[in-house]
This record gives structure tokens, C-alpha cells and sequence, in this order.
């Protein structure tokens, strides 16, 4: 096991000696470490390696100073400057915030960007404050079109944050596909098996390969209707964001090629513009419906108490992955 501080002083450690600027080292170690804590290991800590050899072969900018742009009184683009995504995102989302609250609504395009992790994370502080949240980010190819064979759209997360009166904001987080194509990459590192069902091997066969897998496509959650909800999130986080489309784009899992140039897109809207002070009773009525009913649970229930779990004792990652890290950081 290893406490939260010690992997995040680790993380900054691995980065800043690969290249990163110290204050965009902490903000990627912020969300890395968020993720490990919440129990999404395949967007914390062993994304750090690749993150690492990255910033090093200048596929990613560590040094990256984000640019703000407000074209509009309720739109905001951010330019990551093709460096990583988190930084960007978080100055963005301040920026935002008060926007929405001024405006009601406040639309925010983040362009030039890279992998920004667990897409919970980031509605997550804009939540807490009182606002509600969508996210939308685009990536590499993994899923084909519906019917087709050749990978053109990323996993395409989506996230959403509802405000909850004095208790953790509801957080909603899928990918698109029927599993996050960061959970195949973590069974390929470890060379285990995934579930059939997940992926189609390059060929489009089945696969239980996680290898294979990762050379082939992934499913999207629904089939065809998912398929069509992967478009949407293509449109909304790349075209809006004048960044590449996933077939367009480079890999977020190595140092080759140029930089990824992937896009997102965050809704923010302040309820109070709206049901007004009717909005936190009118959420705490149907969740309130929802737990009552025996067998059900919130979504982030489970996130929540790995999260104070981990606070107390700390996280355990593979001792391969901690080697590696402590290795870089030396």
C-alpha cells in the first residue's frame, strides 16, 4: 500500500523529471491519484508511465501554459497548446463557472488537448459549487461505425454532475464503449484475460485477448444505438473544439507520432436560473424514490467509499507499476 501524498509527491516527481513544468506536474498527479483513490486504476497511476515518456518525446507539452478565450458571455474556448488536458481544463472550468452563474448557461470548448482521464473528475468541483455539469471528451480510434470494421471514433466518455444539498454531488461517468478501453490496457499490462464481449480483435472476431484486443476495436455500450451516441460526442467534443477527430488522432498509450490534438466540451448550468430554489428538492425527491426502492444504490456510491478507504489507508498498485515509478523518479 502506499498513502495518497506519497503517490502524489511520486507523480510529480516522475513528471517534472520527464519535462513537465512543476504546476501542470501537480495537476495531472491532482486527477491521477483522484482516480486511483476512487478506484479507476486504469486512469490513475499507470497512466503515468506513458504520460512520462510523452512529455519527454515532446508528443505532449509539459510546459504548456493554457490559453483563454471568451467569444461569446456564455462561451469559452481553451487552447491546451497540445499540452496535457487537466491544467486546461481546470483553469477553464473556474473561468466557466462564473460565466454560468452570470448567464444561466456557459458552453466551454477545450482544443489542442490530450487524454483528461476519469471524466467525473473534472464536473466534479463545479458540482460541488452548485452547478450542474456535462462533459464530453473525445480520443484515439477504438470503435468502429455501426456495421463498419475500421476503428474511426475514440471510447468518447461522458460525465455528469448534479448538485446535492450539504452531501457529494451526484457523478455520473461512462465510456461509450462497453468498457473503458483503459481497463483492457491495465489486463494487458498484468497478461490477463478480458470478458468476451468487450472487444473485436483486428481481424472482427471476438477476442478474450487483451493484446489483440487493443489491436482491434471496441463495442460500443448498446450497439447501434451507442454507436450513434459515440458520434454525437465526436461532434460535440472535436468538431466544437476545432481538434482532431479520433481516426485522426494519435495514441494516448505511447510516445509515437505527434501530439493526440483531441477535444472536450463542458455544459455548465446554474439551476437557480431556472426551478430556482425548487431544484434541490425536486433532485433529493427522486433519488430519495430511487434508494428506497430495495437493491438499488447511486451512481458514486461504491467511488465514495473507496475514496475514504484510500484516504485512510492508502492505494495498492502492482509492484511492477510502483517500480517503474520510483525508477523514473530517482
Amino acid at each position: 500500500m502506499i498513502a495518497l501524498a506519497a503517490a502524489h509527491a511520486l507523480v510529480v516527481s516522475v513528471l517534472t523529471k520527464s519535462d513537465t513544468a512543476p504546476a501542470n506536474a501537480v495537476s495531472v498527479a491532482d486527477a491521477l491519484v483522484a482516480a486511483e483513490a476512487d478506484g479507476l486504476a486504469s486512469h490513475g497511476l499507470s497512466r503515468v508511465p506513458a504520460y512520462a515518456d510523452q512529455a519527454k518525446a515532446g508528443k505532449v507539452n509539459g510546459h504548456a501554459v493554457p490559453e483563454l478565450r471568451r467569444t461569446a458571455a456564455g462561451a469559452l474556448f481553451v487552447d491546451a497548446k497540445d499540452g496535457f488536458a487537466y491544467p486546461a481544463i481546470a483553469q477553464g472550468l473556474a473561468e466557466a463557472a462564473g460565466m454560468a452563474r452570470a448567464n444561466g448557461v456557459a458552453g466551454m470548448a477545450v482544443g489542442n488537448s490530450h487524454h483528461f482521464g476519469a471524466a467525473g473528475y473534472h464536473v466534479e468541483a463545479p458540482a460541488s459549487a452548485g452547478l450542474l455539469v456535462l462533459a464530453f471528451g473525445n480520443s484515439p480510434s477504438a470503435i468502429a461505425p455501426w456495421g463498419g470494421s475500421k476503428a474511426l471514433f475514440g471510447t468518447n466518455p461522458i460525465a455528469f454532475g448534479c448538485p446535492r444539498a450539504g452531501k457529494p454531488p451526484l457523478v455520473i461517468d461512462l465510456s461509450l464503449s462497453k468498457v473503458a478501453r483503459g481497463k483492457i490496457m491495465v489486463a494487458a499490462q498484468k497478461g490477463e484475460a478480458i470478458p468476451e464481449g468487450w472487444a473485436l480483435d483486428s481481424e472482427g472476431a471476438p477476442t478474450t485477448d487483451a493484446k489483440k484486443a487493443l489491436a482491434g476495436t471496441m463495442l460500443p455500450m448498446g450497439d447501434a444505438k451507442g454507436a450513434a451516441l459515440v458520434l454525437m460526442v465526436e461532434l460535440l467534443a472535436a468538431a466544437l473544439s476545432a481538434s482532431n477527430f479520433g481516426y485522426e488522432a494519435s495514441s494516448f498509450f505511447d510516445a509515437k507520432g505527434p501530439p493526440p490534438r483531441v477535444g472536450q466540451f463542458f455544459l455548465l448550468i446554474d439551476p437557480a436560473k431556472f426551478a430556482g430554489p425548487a431544484f434541490g428538492p425536486r433532485v433529493e425527491a427522486l433519488l430519495g424514490a430511487i434508494a428506497a426502492q430495495p437493491g438499488t444504490r447511486l451512481p458514486g456510491e461504491r467511488r465514495l467509499k473507496l475514496r475514504a478507504a484510500a484516504a485512510k489507508d492508502g492505494v495498492k498498485i502492482p509492484a511492477d507499476l510502483l517500480a517503474d515509478l520510483e525508477r523514473r523518479a530517482a
